[in-house]
């Protein structure tokens, strides 16, 4: 114990360079995933070209989909790095190297720098979380601003409310102004509905205070307009320049996702509860028990643990009503979730909490279910002709034509994480319960990092890398690149699209307007050559379009390749 409290002040350090280690490394080794990963970087390229860093662009039209703070940090470290695949990752993965050391010390405040320490490893050792660092989506930073200013929101309440036990050396004016900035940056990063789960959280705990008001309205009020002070540093400045369209395109756009799929992306209702309990493994299983009472030491603990239970339902809840079902949608639990799961296993450390068979076989299992999905992947993939055979789908059928170069030793990751898992909870499951906690969470970490330099990139292979090289080998060409009938960002960012060479439409996501200019370039004057690409099941058009120069030129797993000539020109069309 005293060789623990003497490496105190050395955690928040060790656990920021363990960060780095594992994150940062490789960042660059698979290329940007469609959608969210390329349209992301593609938004920051295109603001270091037009040299606009007010009003985010697609295809140099209008953006409204997004605000642009992720996008500035994006453009600042392509600043730095270049234009590449790490460049648009490395935010992350730095938000991952200020976030756990940050989780850190809320940790050491609510209880001490052992709980601390296990909070912080537990974010880092828990698969989606951990791989949300070595991506390039929006979500870690909107998430992290979102729980900053619930936390420093609640740091307001407890010094107005007189909770003891607690050191709050400042005013609670100081800790409401400090959430509503952060709630501001978070409204900046992906939009307002940051301040809307915020509300939803306050009312929740107004409503389980039997409405008795634990905020007054001026408080409240200063809060709003803090953060609204905060949002005119973009929201305000492209109204007062631009006028009020493109604000009003961005509220319409969030509000068409809240009532209907987006671009297919639907799902159950119960799809995100299945999505966090798997993809937050191993905390999740922790997560069971910590959803039940436990004893703490203090009044805060128990309050924060009571908030911590609001987010956690107020998001899973919010975002299966949400009729567009992705992923990271309902990443912001992670916070909760792994914050149960540190206060279960700190019990246990402190065996106020029995570490039951449950827990230990909970483990093992989860665990042999993805591992053994990792040991048998390699496999199907060098034997995949047994499966191609049952696929209908003709696109899907094709993609399984690539050859990754499978050679099974990728397999060892699967056999890895089942170790890992056996022998962190057998650890646990003895006196060397905090050892058991570092092998389980760091091991099933190192897993992940070994999962996407060995697997990721092949799985790669059967999904978009022969339309991302088909880019590329076009992108330095004086000639259009337009996908037919296929949704992709990939022939903007990897085709490196100039100004000049972009679409002669006001909306493209517009149907008309988008099907006006991809005729225009299959059947219309062109100046320059067009290199078309689309899905072997639906180049339709491009096969009609031969008449007018549209010739086939290849294609590979599953994708189509045409170019047309600017030598046929048909006037008047």
């Amino acid at each position: 114990m005293k060789k623990f409290r003497e490496l105190n002040f050395k955690y928040p350090f060790l656990i920021a360079l363990l960060a780095a280690i594992l994150f940062i490394p490789f960042l660059g080794y698979v290329h940007l995933f469609d959608w969210d990963e390329i349209n992301f970087a593609e938004a920051a390229r295109e603001m270091l070209i037009l040299e606009d860093y007010t009003r985010v662009h697609i295809r140099f039209l209008p953006f409204w989909e997004k605000p642009p703070l992720f996008f500035w940090l994006q453009a600042l470290s392509m600043k730095i790095f270049g234009v590449n695949e790490f460049a648009a990752r490395f935010p992350n993965a730095l938000c991952g190297m200020i976030m756990l050391p940050t989780l850190y010390f809320i940790g050491k405040k609510l209880y001490n720098a052992k709980f601390g320490l296990i909070w912080a490893i537990v974010y880092m050792g828990s698969l989606f979380p951990s791989f949300y660092f070595q991506s390039g989506i929006i979500d870690p930073w909107f998430n992290f601003f979102i729980f900053l200013s619930l936390y420093f929101f609640i740091l307001s309440y407890w010094k107005r409310s007189g909770f003891k036990d607690i050191e709050l050396k400042y005013s609670h004016w100081i800790y409401l102004l400090i959430a509503a900035v952060f709630c501001g940056l978070a409204v900046l990063t992906k939009g307002p509905v940051a301040f809307l789960i915020l509300c939803l959280c306050f009312f929740v705990f107004w409503v389980f205070k039997r409405f008795r008001m634990y905020v007054s309205v001026p408080q409240f009020l200063v809060f709003i307009l803090t953060m609204i002070a905060v949002t005119f540093i973009w929201y305000g400045v492209e109204t007062v320049k631009n006028g009020p369209w493109f604000i009003i395109e961005f509220i319409e756009y969030n509000y068409r996702l809240f009532k209907q799929p987006d671009a297919g992306h639907g799902g159950f209702f119960g799809y995100h509860f299945v999505v966090v309990f798997f993809g937050c493994f191993p905390a999740s299983i922790f997560l069971i028990r910590g959803l039940f009472p436990q004893w703490h030491d203090f009044e805060h603990q128990k309050n924060f643990k009571f908030w911590m239970l609001i987010l956690f339902w107020v998001v899973l809840i919010l975002f299966s009503i949400v009729k567009s079902k992705i992923v990271h949608y309902s990443s912001l639990s992670y916070f909760p979730l792994t914050y149960m799961a540190t206060v279960v296993l700190y019990q246990i450390t402190k065996k106020r909490i029995a570490f039951r068979h449950t827990m230990r076989w909970g483990i093992r299992v989860i665990a042999a279910v993805i591992g053994l999905a990792l040991f048998v992947l390699p496999f199907i993939g060098m034997h995949i002709e047994f499966i191609q055979e049952l696929v209908k789908d003709p696109f899907a059928r094709a993609n399984m034509n690539a050859n990754p170069g499978w050679t099974g030793l990728e397999s060892i990751t699967g056999l890895l994480l089942i170790l890992t898992a056996y022998i962190g909870s057998a650890m646990l499951g003895r006196k060397k319960k905090m050892t058991g906690i570092l092998v389980l969470f760091i091991g099933t970490a190192i897993v992940l990092k070994l999962s996407v330099l060995f697997t990721i990139k092949k799985i790669e292979a059967y999904s978009q890398l022969a339309a991302i090289e088909y880019y590329k080998a076009h992108a330095d060409e004086d000639a259009y690149i337009q996908p037919i009938d296929h949704k992709t960002y990939a022939n903007l960012f990897y085709g490196k699209l100039r100004p000049e060479f972009a679409p002669e439409v006001e909306d493209y996501s517009d149907y008309e307007q988008r099907t006006a200019w991809e005729n225009k370039l299959l059947k219309g004057d062109i100046d320059k050559p067009v290199y078309f690409i689309s899905k072997n099941k639906s180049d339709r058009r491009l096969r009609e379009a031969a008449e007018f120069g549209v010739k086939k030129i290849g294609e590979k797993n599953g994708f189509v390749f045409y170019k047309r000539e600017p030598k046929y020109i048909f006037k008047g069309y």
